[in-house]
C-alpha cells in the first residue's frame, strides 16, 4: 500500500500545490489586517491559521501516499465512524453561539460536518462508480445515494447548521447530475423539492433563519440589528473601489463596523483594502485552482478518480460562490466559509485534504485502472 514508485514524483502536481500556497498566502495577509492592531489575548488568528496550513500540508502527504482507490472499499467505513462522530457532536459536543457542533480535541475544536462534506464525496463517487449510468439513474436506483445523503444532511441540519447541510445537498446534486438521470427522474426530483419548499418554510427553517432570508430580501428595513453585517459588508466592498483602501488601510474592518470579518467575511475585508483590482486577482487565482481541479478529473484514468475530483472541486466551488455571494448581498447569510480563505481549522482541513485527493488522482494519471 505504501510503496515508491518514482513515477508518482516524476507525475507530482506541482501547479496545484503553489496555487494552493499563493491563495494560503493572500489569506494569511488577509488574516492579519482583519485583526490588526490586535489585542494581546491569546495567539493570534492568522498565526493558528499558519499552524492548520503546516498540518493540512501534514495532511495531504499522507493523502498522496496511498492510492485513492483504497478509499473506494474504506468509503462505508469512512461513512458510518463520520456519522458516528457528528451524532457525538450532537449529543455531547460543545454550544456556541447557540449551536451544539463542535468537539473539544484539546488543541482544537473539530467540526465535524466540515469533514463530512468530503466524506460524502467519496461516499457518492465509490457509489456511482460501481453502477452502469450509460442510460441514465431512475429513481428506484437515487434511493441509496438519497439516502446516504439524508443521514448526515439531518444530522447537521439538527445542530442547527443550514449552510452546511445545504453543502450535502449541493454535492449530491453536482456529481448526481455527472453521472446523467433520466428525464423522468429529474422532473420527479424538481417536482419533489418544489413542493417541500413552503413544508421546510412552515416547519423546518427556525425564526432566525427566516429572518435572514427576510432581510436578504429587504436588508434596508432593520439597518442597526439583522440587515447590519450584510450591509457594513456591502459598504467594505464597495469602498474599496478600483485599487482599494490600502493593506491595513481598511476601515469597516479596523473600526469594528464589520462583524466576522477574519471568517465568513473576509473577503469583505480584501475587497476593501484592494479594491475591484485585488478582488479580481485574487478570483482569478480562485477560479485557475477549480480550473485545474478540472482538468485533473478529465485527465484521471479510471471513474472514481474522476468523480471524486469533480466532487472535490464541486464542494470548494459552491462553498466559494455561496460565501462571495453572501458578502455582496446577492444570496442570504447562511454562515459559510469562504475555503482556504476564511479562518477555520476544520474548514481548512478538510479542503486541504480534497486537494490531496486531487494531487493523489493526478500523480497517478499513468497507472492503469485495475
Amino acid at each position: 500500500m505504501l510503496r515508491f514508485d518514482r513515477r508518482l514524483l516524476q507525475h507530482f502536481d506541482w501547479v496545484i500545490l503553489l496555487w494552493l500556497t499563493l491563495i494560503a498566502g493572500m489569506c494569511l495577509m488577509n488574516l492579519y489586517s482583519a485583526v490588526y492592531p490586535g489585542k494581546p489575548t491569546g495567539t493570534p488568528v492568522y498565526l493558528k491559521q499558519l499552524y492548520y496550513f503546516i498540518m493540512g500540508m501534514g495532511l495531504i502527504l499522507a493523502i498522496i501516499s496511498i492510492d485513492y482507490r483504497h478509499l473506494m472499499s474504506w468509503n462505508y467505513t469512512i461513512y458510518g465512524v463520520t456519522c458516528l462522530v457528528l451524532l457525538y457532536a450532537l449529543v455531547l459536543g460543545k454550544t456556541q453561539m447557540g449551536a451544539q457542533r463542535w468537539i473539544d480535541l484539546g488543541f482544537f475544536n473539530l467540526q465535524p460536518s466540515e469533514p463530512a462534506k468530503l466524506m460524502l464525496v467519496i461516499t457518492l463517487a465509490s457509489y456511482y462508480s460501481r453502477m452502469d449510468t450509460d442510460k441514465g439513474f431512475t429513481l428506484r436506483e437515487l434511493i441509496a445515494p438519497i439516502t446516504l445523503t439524508l443521514v448526515p444532511f439531518l444530522l447537521i441540519l439538527k445542530q442547527p447548521d443550514l449552510g452546511t447541510a445545504l453543502m450535502l445537498g449541493f454535492i449530491f446534486v453536482s456529481l448526481t447530475l455527472f453521472v446523467k438521470l433520466k428525464w423522468q427522474t429529474l422532473s420527479i426530483l424538481l417536482g419533489v423539492c418544489a413542493s417541500l419548499i413552503p413544508f421546510a418554510w412552515k416547519f423546518v427553517l427556525k425564526p432566525y433563519q427566516k429572518q435572514r432570508i427576510e432581510t436578504f430580501l429587504n436588508p434596508e428595513a432593520d439597518p442597526l440589528s439583522s440587515g447590519y453585517h450584510i450591509l457594513q459588508s456591502k459598504i467594505a466592498v464597495g469602498s474599496g473601489l478600483t485599487f482599494g483602501k490600502g493593506f491595513l488601510a481598511g476601515t469597516q474592518g479596523h473600526l469594528d463596523f464589520l462583524p466576522e470579518r477574519h471568517t465568513d467575511f473576509a473577503f469583505s475585508i480584501w475587497a476593501e483594502e484592494f479594491g475591484f483590482v485585488g478582488s479580481v486577482i485574487f478570483l482569478s487565482a480562485y477560479f485557475f485552482l477549480i480550473l485545474w481541479g478540472l482538468n485533473s478529473a478529465v485527465s484521471s484514468r479510471d471513474k472514481f478518480g474522476t468523480l471524486l475530483c469533480i466532487g472535490v472541486v464541486s464542494l470548494i466551488f459552491w462553498q466559494a460562490f455561496i460565501n462571495l455571494a453572501m458578502v455582496m448581498g446577492m444570496l442570504p447569510v447562511v454562515g459559510m466559509p469562504l475555503p482556504l480563505f476564511s479562518y477555520g481549522g476544520s474548514s481548512l482541513l478538510t479542503t486541504m485534504a480534497g486537494i490531496g485527493i486531487l494531487i493523489s488522482v493526478r500523480m497517478r494519471r499513468y497507472q492503469l485502472p485495475g
